[in-house]
């Protein structure tokens, strides 16, 4: 209910000093509030999977498990089937790479960074990436893959 005012007269009448004049009813409407709480909630609900999308890459399918999620978003370098490398959702140039990571690693709390490959480019460009970025001084390396595909003996992951 919203804020009223008592008019004179009747049982429930009130008076604020001598002259009489009505008392303000003050109650709090949370309805609005609430209204307003559930359409940002849908907002954000729709919005949240659009913020992961990154450099789209058909990653290969393995066995192995899903890594435990970090507290922060994982830095994150790409090789797409073209060759070009990217940070996050940045190319950049194969010779920049380490500094730029370097300068983003000092800002962050972890220091793990995950290799995304596209499946068609030669292991040896995936390999290459991953020595340029030991060499630079990044020791946890994380490859990303798809889960669901076979395993050794041929048979599917989990």
């Amino acid at each position: 209910m919203g804020a009223g005012i008592l008019k004179r007269g009747g049982a429930g009448r009130r008076r604020r000093g001598a002259r009489g004049k009505p008392a303000v009813m003050s109650e709090i409407n949370v309805t609005p509030f609430v209204d307003v709480m559930l359409v940002l909630l849908i907002i954000f609900m729709v919005a949240a999977p659009l913020l992961t999308v990154g450099v789209p890459l058909d990653l290969p399918q393995t066995a192995a498990r899903a890594v435990e999620s970090e507290p922060e978003e994982p830095l994150t370098v790409s090789v797409q089937a073209d060759g070009t490398i990217s940070i996050q959702n940045e190319p950049v140039a194969p010779e920049t790479l380490i500094d730029k990571l370097r300068a983003i690693a000092a800002e962050r709390g972890s220091d793990k960074i995950f290799v995304r490959a596209d499946g068609k480019i030669p292991y040896e460009q995936v390999v290459q990436v991953m020595g340029a970025l030991n060499a630079g001084g990044f020791s946890k390396i994380v490859l990303v893959t798809d889960t669901g595909g076979p395993a050794l003996g041929g048979q599917t992951g989990n």
